[in-house]
């Protein structure tokens, strides 16, 4: 799972406040079908029953990586934030996603966003993925998608993935996915299995239109 999670406005429980700031004027997708049954959704308010069971059932498997996952969310959590996720939406600053499969209607198996958090031209990715649906390549091919979906949409050049570097389940998404390491800078710990070293990992829109120079 992503550390982006832990920070602000990740796509399952909430985090500090910041101001709120567009970051493209175009929307990606709302729902997006992946092979094998996977699908991801825009996260809205009628989700808040599912999530709020899928979180709840998971945060043994969560607690190590992400800070909010330390408690139980109640119903009522749950439900503003996927309000607010439904708000950030709207004004273009994130896009919350849950993912499920066709073989298990009404289910969430996780959940991803994609994150204005990093600057302009540039969107952060987070996920998580329950701990019965790990090591099916699920991560990888939601995040993959996502990755398409921002690299599309209107000024974003830039797609970005962060995660500490004891997190080697998650390292592992960004790097089958053509990601380059960045860099590794100091991050505060705010889960257990936090080690304080953050690794950034990013993917940038090809050139078009590259016009070669004749010599």
């Amino acid at each position: 799972m992503s550390q982006a999670q832990s920070r602000s406005c990740g796509p399952v429980q909430a985090g500090r406040t910041r101001t709120a700031v567009e970051v493209t004027v175009g929307r990606p997708p709302e729902l997006l079908r992946l092979p094998g049954g996977l699908w991801l959704c825009r996260r809205r308010s009628t989700h808040a029953v599912a999530l709020n069971r899928a979180v709840r059932a998971n945060l043994d498997h969560l607690r190590p990586w992400l800070e909010w996952a330390a408690e139980a969310p109640t119903r009522a959590q749950t439900a503003e934030l996927t309000r607010a996720g439904s708000a950030a939406w709207e004004a273009g600053t994130d896009f919350m996603y849950l993912a499920g499969l066709d073989a298990e209607p009404g289910g969430v198996i996780g959940a991803l966003g994609l994150h204005g958090r990093i600057g302009p031209g540039a969107l952060e990715i987070g996920y998580w993925v329950a701990a019965g649906h790990v090591g099916r390549g699920i991560a990888t091919a939601a995040a993959g998608a996502l990755t398409e979906a921002a690299l599309a949409l209107p000024g974003i050049t830039r797609v970005e993935i962060h995660c500490d570097r004891a997190n080697t389940a998650s390292a592992a998404v960004p790097r089958k996915l053509g990601y380059r390491l960045d860099r590794i800078t100091d991050a505060a710990v705010r889960a257990p299995g936090e080690t304080g070293r953050q690794l950034v990992w990013i993917k940038e829109r090809p050139p078009v239109g590259t016009v070669g120079i004749c010599r």
